[in-house]
């Protein structure tokens, strides 16, 4: 399996180069050069195994330079149970005979990023040796609220690596920031930018660029990878739950071997839901993919009409990690669906310049085909969670309501009542405020004492990770504007 830019497909790498490289030279996406197919007994095999196994099944077909042995050894550390709490490690819950919910925050850091992240930095360390490389590695990380921290864990500690994120100052929830500026780690660093996600995302990829900071890197002993989904290794290991979700619903017998379903998955920069068109690529009968956003919805728009326009304005959000006008993974999307670089690269420099492209009548038509677009406000969030708890007993964080909102706008207006999986990203515990105030509880509680008032109301415990953040203290205070990212790198590796 080699793997080429989205941008140009003339030079092609290895897995472990294009895991360690992280971004394309060209500032493109490392992306393979084809999708394998799933063998015609898979789901049979797979149906019965742990989820541990059904990872070394799935992320072989792509990582060939990579012994079972070692992959085995990895997710068994990475899927373990003592960083995850459930022994299915990403559990389906079914809400109603056709709706059934992927839990994907039973992880150390109680968001989806753990799935991958907690994967990713064993792939990246291995890749280090596979490529020969003796430099050490600075992973650089932007994010809306839970990549971080879900890398800052991954990577704790972690030999020959130096792991930075920067978050939005004032664009995260209390507990997502409680969660960062308290990382444990003698390798880890944290800042605040001046701004939103974009900002902090595109400042990163500037730094990637940057030649005059890369040349300083260098001399130290170091270059730039990433933990963000612009890595394959962090796209990879999330295609894994879709197959395993569609294996829990045969075994359980909500569904029938072949059946179609449909997945919905709240979105921002686009690698979720990404990784289950690929999973459908391999063969998973998915029908309709259902693209969910919040407020800033850019997404929804390009969706329905071609035209991808970040020349709008920026919401802050009760569904803080999906407020993104810049969705980097929608990408390699663009190259599954027109296998032309040139015509990505072309998209690409119209966004840059213009901050704005219109797809071509034959690529709208094929993502068209495929994906449906909806969006909510917060209003509407928070009558999904109070609806979801009331009806089903279940409670849902902001973002996986935006997922449950579309889907329910989606079954509106087609009548298409298709078995359907939806991502469930994150724990409701970490947007206590919102939750309880779509509970009828306006007065939150300030900082951590939220989950134990969200505890009262729901009966339900707030999970561990979670409630140890009283022990911990602030290690990071630092906050720069996006124009002095470089800085903090510079920080960080004095």
């Amino acid at each position: 399996m080699r793997y080429i830019s989205t941008r140009d497909n003339t030079i092609q790498y290895s897995a472990s180069q294009a895991i360690t490289q992280g971004l394309a030279r060209d500032g493109g996406l490392l992306t393979p050069c084809y999708i394998p197919k799933l063998p015609g007994k898979a789901m049979e095999d797979l149906k019965d195994m742990a989820y541990q196994q059904r990872a070394v099944y799935i992320m072989k077909m792509f990582l060939e330079e990579f012994s079972v042995k070692e992959l085995t050894e990895f997710a068994n550390t990475a899927y373990g149970p003592d960083k995850f709490d459930s022994p299915a490690v990403a559990p389906v819950r079914t809400v109603d005979g056709n709706t059934h919910c992927l839990e994907l925050w039973h992880g150390p850091t109680c968001a989806f990023k753990d799935m991958a992240l907690q994967m990713l930095p064993h792939l990246l360390t291995a890749s280090l040796a596979k490529t020969e490389e003796s430099r050490e590695v600075c992973v650089l990380v932007a994010t809306s609220g839970d990549t971080g921290k879900g890398a800052l864990e991954g990577f704790k500690n972690v030999a020959r690596t130096r792991i930075l994120v920067f978050y939005p100052k004032d664009g995260v929830s209390e507990v997502q920031e409680l969660q960062m500026v308290t990382q444990e780690g003698t390798n880890v660093g944290v800042c605040a930018v001046v701004g939103n996600f974009d900002d902090a995302q595109t400042g990163v990829k500037k730094l990637f660029a940057d030649k005059q900071v890369c040349q300083m890197l260098e001399r130290k002993g170091y270059f730039f990878s990433s933990a963000n989904s612009i890595n394959w290794g962090r796209v990879l290991p999330q295609l894994v739950y879709y197959i395993s979700a569609y294996c829990d619903l045969i075994r359980d017998e909500k569904i029938t071997p072949g059946q179609t379903v449909n997945v919905c998955v709240p979105t921002g920069n686009f690698g979720n839901i990404l990784a289950a068109y690929y999973a459908r690529e391999m063969g998973l009968p998915i029908d309709q993919l259902i693209c969910a956003s919040n407020r800033n919805s850019v997404l929804t728009d390009f969706i329905r009409g071609g035209i991808y326009d970040r020349n709008r304005t920026f919401y802050n959000t009760m569904s803080p990690s999906m407020d993104i006008l810049i969705s980097s993974n929608l990408e390699r999307l663009l190259l599954a669906l027109t296998q032309d670089p040139a015509e990505v690269r072309s998209y690409m420099e119209q966004l840059n310049a213009t901050g704005r492209y219109e797809l071509k009548e034959r690529t709208r038509e094929k993502l068209q085909k495929r994906f449906k677009g909806y969006c909510c406000d917060d209003s509407e969030t928070q009558r999904t969670i109070r609806a979801m708890f009331d009806k089903h007993g279940y409670l849902i964080d902001t973002h996986t309501a935006v997922a449950f909102s579309a889907l329910e706008q989606y079954r509106r207006e087609t009548g298409d009542d298709t078995p359907a999986i939806v991502a469930s990203t994150a724990s409701p515990f970490k947007f206590c405020a919102s939750v309880l105030e779509a509970l009828g509880e306006p007065n939150a509680a300030s900082g951590l004492d939220a989950l134990d008032q969200l505890t009262a109301k729901t009966g339900l415990p707030a999970p561990t990770p979670l409630a140890a953040l009283r022990d911990k203290k602030v290690r990071f205070t630092q906050v720069v504007e996006k124009e002095h990212m470089a800085d903090a790198v510079m920080s960080l590796l004095e």
